[in-house]
């Protein structure tokens, strides 16, 4: 297999605009990489030009994770994907993408090697850029991350966190709103501060595969929201889960990431609790 020598330090960056993106951008600009963004939710069209890079960090895709329309999903995720990746092996540019544990489904032994069940579209077109890649021939990283948390979570909208939405619910209504059966649903929830530091650790690392970027450990939304409580006034009161949710809920995510600490050595991820203590504030706005 062919490897990928970083030469220099110019990296680009799809999906920039979000909120991954946008936090690893900064992320790496401050450690000295030349960034350029791509988004096409901010004005970008087409393919981006990779042929001045070193590097490609592919996050860009619909991640609306209720979206039904399985041809369109293909096409922003599966499709797109396919041709960035083939013209970055065409001129030697390294790759790193973004995959997600909702891959595994149901599933409740998170190992990279597992014949997964994904049980959404969105899913489903992230799990297919997984399949296709095994048979190529190009390196390429990359990381199936679990539930990723932290600043910037606003860009995500309905989509955000538990963890910031209950912060902004304690916040401005004086109480957090659980779906029913909260204490039998656990995530591994991992900071977006982990996640761009596991970017840039493996940047100079040439092992290509797929990688959970997860903490391997879990914590049940009803913990995640009476955490909270304990900081902010708030009553915590349980709801029905919507209808677009059941049958495509994992009710655990808990990474096997000992794949990945093969390759970048022993590592200290930010717990929940740490986290909200130090950013409660600014989580909150």
């Amino acid at each position: 297999m062919k490897n990928v020598i970083v030469k220099n330090n110019r990296v680009l960056i799809t999906g920039a605009g979000g909120f991954i993106g946008g936090n690893l951008a900064a992320y790496l600009s401050h450690r000295g990489y030349q960034v350029t963004k791509f988004d096409i939710n901010l004005g970008d069209s087409g393919l981006p030009n990779v042929f001045d890079q070193d590097i490609v960090i592919h996050l860009g895709a619909n991640s609306n994770t209720t979206e039904k329309d399985l041809k369109k999903i293909l096409k922003q995720n599966f499709e797109f994907s396919k041709q960035l990746f083939d013209l970055c092996a065409s001129v030697d540019v390294k790759f790193q993408y973004a995959s997600s544990a909702s891959v595994y489904g149901t599933g409740r032994s998170f190992n990279e090697d597992d014949f997964c069940k994904p049980i959404s579209p969105y899913a489903f077109s992230k799990y297919m850029f997984d399949c296709w890649l095994l048979n190529q021939h190009y390196p390429y990283q990359g990381f199936r991350y679990f539930n990723v948390y932290g600043l910037g979570e606003n860009k995500k909208g309905n989509q955000a966190s538990p963890i910031s939405k209950f912060i902004k619910q304690a916040y401005r209504e004086g109480e957090i709103s659980l779906f029913e059966k909260s204490d039998k649903v656990k995530r591994d929830f991992v900071s977006v501060d982990d996640v761009c530091e596991i970017h840039y650790k493996m940047l100079v690392k040439e092992e290509s595969g797929v990688f959970n970027v997860g903490t391997g450990s879990s914590i049940s939304f009803t913990e995640v929201a009476r955490l909270i409580q304990s900081k902010i006034t708030c009553e915590i009161k349980e709801i029905p889960m919507p209808k677009d949710l059941i049958g495509q809920y994992q009710r655990l995510t808990k990474a096997n990431n000992s794949k990945l600490l093969k390759v970048i050595g022993d590592y200290k991820w930010k717990s929940v609790k740490d986290y909200v203590e130090e950013n409660i504030d600014a989580l909150s706005s």
